[in-house]
């Protein structure tokens, strides 16, 4: 994906996107235990200080071992269908002992108890990411709605409502915004079906402004997350 040099207001840049402090590092978003190797090019950072960009990496491993293992209903590495994940799992016999413990049969199907505060640790976080990086529009505070939930337990208007293109010309963003340049310079041809796409079938997203500043995020294609700042 074509990455652009964000020329909006300056004074929404320079700082820490998570919680306003020393510009120190580069967070990546997505994070790369999400995408699969070789990485897209010109991944998307964000400044972040050292001790958010630390703060929730076992969240995130947990976050990416326990979709994969949801998808395929088992904990078993041999049985894991991204490699990166199963060498996680492989070589933590720990984290691999944790998810062996939230699985369970239920009528004949496997039931995942999962740790729901770490996922949407993990889920603002990149939507926080996605709100500063293509509307150069940083949100501090608490997201007032987070919801994350699989993409085949929505009825047909919920699917259609989450999955929906979004009129791109409704709201725009920040004149300067990268968003604002895929709209006017690149055009909406860098768009499938209003979703930018970072790594076919395990990571796509789109932000707008429609019902407060709100992010969508697709995972694997399973997962549908919503992160929305009202």
């Amino acid at each position: 994906m074509r990455q652009l040099q964000c020329f909006g207001d300056r004074r929404n840049k320079g700082f820490c996107v998570h919680c306003g402090g020393l510009d120190e590092t580069d967070d990546h978003v997505p994070s790369r235990v999400l995408l699969d190797e070789p990485y897209p090019e010109n991944l998307m950072v964000c400044s972040s200080c050292l001790k958010c960009n630390n703060a929730l990496s076992l969240d995130e491993e947990y976050f990416a071992c326990l979709l994969e293992c949801v998808i395929v209903g088992d904990v078993d590495p041999t049985k894991v269908r991204r490699p990166r994940i199963a060498r996680r799992l492989s070589e933590n016999p720990s984290l691999m002992g944790r998810l062996k413990s939230a699985r369970a049969d239920r009528d004949g199907r496997p039931y995942w108890n999962v740790e729901n505060e770490r996922i949407r640790a993990v889920v603002s976080k990149l939507g926080r990411c996605h709100a500063a990086f293509e509307y150069n529009e940083p949100r501090l505070g608490q997201p007032t709605y987070v919801n994350f939930r699989p993409l085949e337990t929505m009825n047909e208007a919920d699917r259609r409502t989450f999955e929906g293109s979004d009129d791109l010309a409704a709201a725009w963003p920040e004149v300067g915004s990268r968003a604002m340049q895929r709209l006017l310079v690149i055009g909406t041809d860098v768009f499938s079906e209003g979703w930018l796409v970072v790594q076919e079938g395990n990571y796509r997203f789109k932000v707008g402004q429609d019902d407060g500043l709100n992010v969508k995020i697709v995972l694997r294609e399973y997962l549908g997350c919503e992160v929305i700042w009202r």
